[in-house]
């Protein structure tokens, strides 16, 4: 989604993922690279902000509530010293959005620090911590994260890598994560690769980020994908790569492509700029009603209805302009500005639209509210008829995996039965999802490679009983 809007993860008819990482050793103004790191990253976390860096025996942290640049000043990153720093942006999809849940999570154990960012769910964090408690370990937050942390802790005396192994070997879900101790970065992926993280390097140094976007900004190389199940120990004698588990095969979060990643970013090994485009063009090959013009809601639409308007030959417009100034606070409206929520982020340029039929690409229809609202606003101007195609499937399953959409009874899809019901719900004449087979041919990867558990129903690993974001918060 570009460019950033603040605020557009607290639209809760938008689909909203866990978090950002990045991890730089070698550079002596490791801090600040982090901090842009971050900056590139901020689209997938906006509740929190953190960095910790080492000089190699100090190992200092600075954290805070809301986006990277208001965390973070110059007085700040200048207090930050050291050549090695992990940082991580956050959007709670299990705990609290709290100081005490912002990463990364800090713990002295014996002589040494260990700081863990993670982006992902834990699926039997739940079990785990339960286990851990009866044990006597005392936790500082209700994140599943911290869950790694005390796995390892009583194997720490074996070496970090003997301890990490063993503690992710009793982990399951989706997790990249990356730690810092005073000498080292690790970085890992789960055994399925559900959510992305990336290798690159900078003047002789190596980095680690959630997306390639990341190594853009800060003028780094990409070398490659961290590989799933791997595990990376990145120190002074280079990169050491680890793989501890059996193969399993791949889970890829297909709504990485669709949705959460930045377009300008490598994903899975595919470019997500071109693949939204291709998303369209299934989308018009499927679908493709008379209308006048094709045009998105703004910014998330944006590609795929580029590649529809490409493939259809029906002219591109943007009918809807986004104000990009809209904070994540700002002046309520009275009562007789009821639609002011609607228009204060979109507004539809009105001579083009009224008296015309449009065709609406958006990326993903999640509960239903946001779309509903917009529709409505384009009524009011006159348009004569609204069509919308979304470059996705159904969404019918809630996702344990990352995604904060916990409840089958939040989905709309899962709620109404058919596209015109749905239609119907929203406001349009008609409403087209891109099929399964139509979704993974637009990625260029084969099907098995995916998880589309959200699509299908097919979990790779077990759900727990009751999803629940909050399963962790203490009594």
């Amino acid at each position: 989604m570009l460019p950033f809007v603040e605020g557009e993860q607290n639209d809760p008819g938008r689909p909203r993922e866990a978090c950002g990482l990045f991890a730089i050793y070698g550079n002596e103004d490791a801090a600040r690279v982090t901090y842009f790191g971050l900056f590139a990253l901020q689209h997938r976390g906006q509740e929190s902000a953190g960095v910790v860096v080492s000089n190699g025996c100090s190992v200092f942290e600075h954290k805070g509530m809301g986006l990277a640049s208001t965390v973070f000043n110059e007085n700040i990153l200048q207090k930050l010293t050291g050549s090695l720093a992990i940082g991580h942006v956050r959007y709670s999809t299990t705990g609290s959005s709290t100081l005490s849940n912002a990463q990364p999570f800090l713990v002295h154990v014996g002589d040494e620090y260990y700081a863990l960012g993670h982006n992902g769910n834990i699926v039997n964090a739940q079990s785990l911590r339960s286990e851990l408690e009866g044990r006597g370990s005392i936790f500082q937050s209700t994140m599943d994260s911290e869950v790694i942390v005390h796995l390892m802790a009583p194997h720490l005396k074996r070496g970090l890598e003997k301890a990490l192994c063993i503690a992710l070997q009793q982990v399951e879900g989706a997790y990249s994560l990356v730690m810092l101790t005073r000498n080292r970065i690790v970085a890992a992926r789960d055994p399925r690769g559900f959510r992305p993280l990336a290798l690159g390097k900078l003047n002789g140094g190596w980095v680690v980020a959630s997306e390639t976007c990341a190594f853009d900004l800060v003028g780094a190389e990409y070398i490659r994908d961290v590989e799933p199940g791997e595990i990376l120990i990145i120190d002074a004698d280079g990169c050491k790569s680890l793989k501890p588990f059996a193969p399993v095969k791949p889970c890829h979060c297909i709504f990485e492509l669709i949705y959460f990643s930045r377009p300008d970013s490598q994903i899975f090994g595919q470019n997500v700029y071109l693949c939204r485009k291709r998303l369209g063009h299934e989308l018009a090959r499927e679908y493709r009603p008379d209308v006048d013009l094709v045009m998105p809601f703004p910014d998330s639409g944006n590609y795929a209805a580029i590649g529809y308007a490409e493939e259809s030959g029906i002219p591109f417009e943007m009918g809807m302009i986004r104000n990009h100034y809209v904070g994540r606070t700002f002046i309520q409206p009275t009562q007789p500005m009821r639609d002011f929520g609607v228009r204060v982020k979109l507004n539809p340029v009105k001579p083009l639209l009224a008296g015309r039929k449009v065709m609406i690409v958006e990326d993903s229809v999640i509960r239903g509210t946001t779309s509903r609202n917009r529709v409505k606003n384009l009524r009011e101007i006159g348009v004569k008829e609204l069509h919308m195609v979304i470059s996705c499937p159904p969404t019918l399953f809630p996702c344990p995996y990352g995604i904060d959409f916990s409840s089958k009874g939040e989905l709309i899809a899962a709620k109404k039965e058919t596209e015109q019901a749905i239609a119907e719900f929203i406001g349009l004449d008609s409403l087209h999802y891109l099929t399964v087979d139509g979704m993974v041919r637009a990625t260029g990867l084969p099907k098995d490679c995916f998880c589309l558990a959200c699509y299908t129903g097919d979990y790779p690993i077990a759900p727990p009983v009751k999803i629940d974001k909050y399963c962790m918060e203490l009594n």
